[in-house]
């Protein structure tokens, strides 16, 4: 029986370890909290997962909570005014729902299940000097720690690193309380850009105590809405939200007038990180390697979405490459194919699409974004792209592309039927 180890015990190292271990495979898994510490602490992530995603979770019986959290059905796209209105605003549909789960009751249920079938669980703080005796005792050993001391192991690949520093601070709150958008008639995440401040994102999501709203400010650094550095008392990172919502996103906050309360007393969350994209195989001092997984090498900010249903995407197309490749060792060469597949799948556009979603909007997006107030095709197939991010690449990154795809859109809507008496809820 091969023998794994995983280091880290987030969404792609537990969906990996539970993987590999209804496949027969000889896993253990380390990770410095136990899953009642793991429940009990502070928030790990915003996050909203999307059909592909999700699918991977299900394919392994994962989908815990498919039926008490809410399902989100789109996602708006507000852009605020000089004057603190809106000058777009609209919404597109999902064509299948999306989903968000605190990570907290995801990643403490996956742990105890993980132990319960039999998985060797081990907790310990592992350090890279850790590395090198630890990979002459397994086959495979995985690093999926995310951003932490062990990312060290993997070389910066400045290609697709154009950023040195932060380029946004971000802030999170888990909320009760939050009304939902009256136009929508169905769950929607909310994306509010306010040039000069940084994005507002709004979540539908499931924590311990119910469905909730994740809060999360994108703040540009230095900027107006960078304000959270030091706040240590949960009640004073809401207020400070809910001022900056007030100041700069005032239609959300007219959805908090009933009163917000925060989930629990760890439900908020504040820092930043500057986006980096590693080398995934980690060469040890002894001659060892270890591979890299999810975050640990691709280390995106959170403004399109996409770290956990990366991280979920990886993890399955890690087991993939493992299953298949069968007896064979897991070699450097194994360990570089592996993550080239997810890199050509997922990463790379993801990558692409982030780091450009980080600077100012140019003009091409923004004539998008404005035709998709009229043009429903528009803002759906912007809403999809959440779940399809390579599709950007093909009418949103590029001006010629974008110019002909609205275009087309255009004259599609032109010589659309007319439809009597169609249902128009929905639509914000």
């Amino acid at each position: 029986m091969r023998r794994i180890l995983i280091i880290g015990a987030g969404q792609a190292g537990l969906q990996l370890a539970l993987g590999l271990q209804s496949h027969g495979y000889d896993v253990t898994l380390l990770t410095d909290r136990d899953a009642q510490e793991v429940r009990d602490g502070r928030v790990l992530s915003s996050q909203c997962m999307f059909d592909s995603a999700l699918r991977t979770e299900r394919a392994l019986g994962l989908d815990l909570w498919a039926e008490r959290a809410p399902r989100i059905e789109g996602l708006g796209v507000s852009v605020g005014g000089p004057d603190g209105t809106r000058v777009i605003d609209w919404v597109g549909r999902l064509d299948a729902y999306a989903q968000s789960v605190d990570q907290r009751l995801k990643m403490s249920t996956w742990l105890e299940t993980f132990a319960a079938r039999g998985g060797r669980v081990e907790l310990r703080q592992v350090s890279a000097a850790d590395l090198d005796h630890l990979a002459g005792s397994y086959d495979l050993v995985l690093v999926a720690s995310g951003k932490g001391r062990l990312a060290s192991v993997f070389e910066r690949h400045e290609e697709w690193s154009p950023y040195l520093r932060p380029q946004r601070a971000l802030a999170m709150s888990y909320v009760h309380g939050l009304a939902p958008r009256p136009e929508h008639g169905f769950p929607a995440v909310r994306c509010n850009l306010v040039p000069g401040v940084g994005e507002f994102f709004t979540v539908p999501a499931l924590t311990a105590a119910g469905p909730c709203d994740i809060l999360l400010w994108e703040a540009l650094p230095g900027g107006p809405a960078d304000a959270f550095d030091g706040l240590r008392d949960p009640s004073e990172h809401l207020r400070v939200t809910l001022e900056l919502m007030k100041a700069h996103t005032p239609w959300e906050y007219d959805r908090t007038r009933a009163g917000l309360e925060l989930t629990d007393s760890g439900a908020t969350l504040a820092g930043r990180f500057a986006p980096v994209v590693r080398r995934p195989v980690g060469e040890l001092p002894g001659g060892g390697a270890v591979l890299g997984v999810a975050d640990v090498v691709i280390t995106n900010d959170p403004i399109t979405g996409q770290g956990s249903n990366s991280a979920a995407k990886c993890a399955a197309h890690y087991l993939a490459a493992i299953l298949a490749h069968g007896d064979r060792p897991f070699d450097r060469d194994f360990q570089q194919s592996a993550f080239d597949g997810f890199w050509a799948s997922t990463g790379r556009s993801v990558t692409a699409w982030t780091n450009a979603m980080l600077l100012p909007a140019p003009p091409h997006a923004l004539q998008l974004f404005g035709a998709a107030g009229e043009l429903p095709a528009v803002a759906d197939r912007f809403a999809n792209s959440f779940d399809d991010p390579a599709d950007v690449e093909e009418w949103l990154l590029d001006p010629g592309k974008a110019a002909a795809y609205l275009a087309s859109a255009a004259s599609a809507a032109v010589d659309a039927p007319v439809v009597v008496d169609a249902p128009v809820a929905g639509r914000g």
